[in-house]
């Protein structure tokens, strides 16, 4: 094993580890680092042998990938495989992930939370514990709801001001280390 070949092995075991932990199937974030890392594009063949895996599992997440923008089928000339290659911008890359995440997992927890309002909205008042119980579970709704809402915000800052002024932002907000 080459030294490049031991190094990408690396970054895909570590990009599937990450990707566990931020609730993206392992074989899904494994499959979206080694196309990241390969200079060409590699077909379902190459990605099964690199990897390992499945005909069927490389299927199932390569079409993930596909539907979550992260990777492009290429065609090469006179050959009738189907190829695929990542999108090796970095900054389009997190933004592609976040936009995903945020439609996938964020909006549909927003919306329950928002139904789980309007559904105690008319909760008999009757019982004073109850009454309490209502309050403070209406409380800590709205609070977690703010919450989500502030970090769409701040996610929707981030995208408008783009990597570039991101890193204007960051280096204006270090402390000077000027005497």
């Amino acid at each position: 094993m080459t030294t490049l070949q031991d190094a990408e092995n690396r970054v895909v075991c570590r990009w599937g580890e990450m990707g566990g932990y931020w609730g993206i199937n392992r074989t899904m974030a494994e499959i979206h680092a080694l196309l990241f890392v390969t200079r060409e594009p590699l077909c379902t063949d190459d990605i099964m042998g690199k990897l390992q895996i499945s005909r069927g599992n490389t299927s199932m997440n390569v079409r993930a990938l596909l539907d979550w923008g992260l990777i492009e089928r290429v065609h090469k000339r006179g050959d009738r495989k189907e190829y695929f290659r990542a999108d090796t911008d970095v900054w389009h890359m997190f933004e592609t992930i976040m936009r995903e995440r945020r439609r996938r997992e964020v909006e549909p927890i927003i919306s329950t939370l928002d139904n789980c309002l309007e559904l105690v909205s008319n909760a008999a008042d009757t019982e004073s514990d109850d009454a309490r119980d209502v309050e403070v579970f209406r409380q800590r709704v709205k609070d977690l709801s703010a919450f989500l809402s502030t970090m769409g915000a701040l996610f929707d800052l981030v995208l408008d001001h783009g990597q570039g002024g991101m890193q204007n932002m960051l280096s204006s907000a270090a402390p000077s280390t000027k005497a």
